[in-house]
């Protein structure tokens, strides 16, 4: 996906000449494509999270839309009094952008875990967040916030993610993607961000076969209201992510479609257990300690 969103970045900023990239003194061997060819554009502000983040307001303030560019939890829980105060209040065009999104980096230990990021993004009304499932889903996602600039937060994995689209999908907010060809009409596992590999190992147990496959890169706040119109034709619904459930991706469904749970209609959320905080190992293993990994 990193590579993906490089490569889209690249394209988009030849034609706009407002995109600036920041990076936190890493992207290396991923980053140099833009910086070579926009030297004038790129600021590497060091291990300087907060101080890259009010950098990146600052500059968004005079008509820039700044890409932020670090590692799961540095930009975000590093910098949340920047995020809320400078970014989102002020509803400015900065994109934080993390790579390792769930526990992509598991070995690293938990300093690199991004299990509560959602949580904390969400709770900001004019943030938009992008969690693509695939690097196809990376290029859609980068086309629209470029389209649409305003506070948002784009959470990749880390590397060497499949593609599960043909081609560069339309995306909306709060709009579900059909992913998968197969699968009853009526029955779904919906999953945002890197885990749309994940619901595909699931779709191949007994209990989720009959089920389809959808993806939502973009959702937030706002757009809760959409979300009982997407569950009209659903019977079944499965959630998967790769975050804990309090305060996650599920936890936002199940507030946007509380009323239309009854006993004709079945919504369930696999997120991590919170028994991996704390926990070092790889991505693998700690999907498995936290369920959401097939056994």
């Amino acid at each position: 996906m990193r590579n993906a969103f490089i490569d889209e970045l690249v394209l988009l900023a030849r034609k706009n000449k407002n995109i600036v990239l920041v990076v936190g003194d890493l992207g290396y061997k991923v980053v140099e494509p833009f910086a070579d060819e926009f030297p004038d554009r790129f600021i590497n502000a060091g291990v300087a999270e907060q101080n890259m983040t009010g950098l990146a307001a600052g500059m968004a303030s005079e008509g820039f839309h700044v890409f932020t560019y670090s590692i799961a939890n540095f930009p975000t829980y590093r910098c949340a009094e920047q995020i809320r105060n400078d970014i989102d209040y002020h509803n400015l065009p900065v994109t934080i952008v993390t790579v390792g999104g769930g526990l992509s980096y598991g070995n690293l230990g938990y300093s690199h875990h991004a299990i509560q990021d959602y949580a904390l993004i969400r709770s900001m009304p004019n943030m938009l967040i992008a969690a693509p499932g695939d690097p196809m889903e990376t290029r859609a996602c980068l086309r629209y916030l470029v389209e649409n600039p305003q506070p948002s937060y784009m959470r990749l994995g880390k590397a060497g993610e499949p593609n599960f689209h043909k081609e560069v999908p339309k995306v909306q907010p709060g709009i579900w993607l059909n992913v998968s060809e197969f699968g009853l009409s009526d029955k779904c596992i919906l999953s945002t961000g890197a885990t749309l590999g994940l619901a595909y190992e699931w779709a191949q147990y007994l209990d989720f076969k009959d089920y389809k496959i959808c993806s939502m890169p973009l959702w937030g706040m706002k757009y809760k209201n959409l979300q009982e119109n997407m569950f009209k034709r659903y019977k079944s619904v499965m959630i998967l992510e790769d975050h804990l459930l309090d305060g996650g991706f599920g936890s936002w469904i199940t507030e946007s479609v509380y009323r239309k749970i009854n006993k004709d209609f079945t919504l369930n959320c696999k997120a991590l257990s919170s028994e991996v905080c704390g926990m070092v190992g790889s991505q693998e293993f700690l999907n498995k300690i936290g369920g959401i990994q097939p056994k």
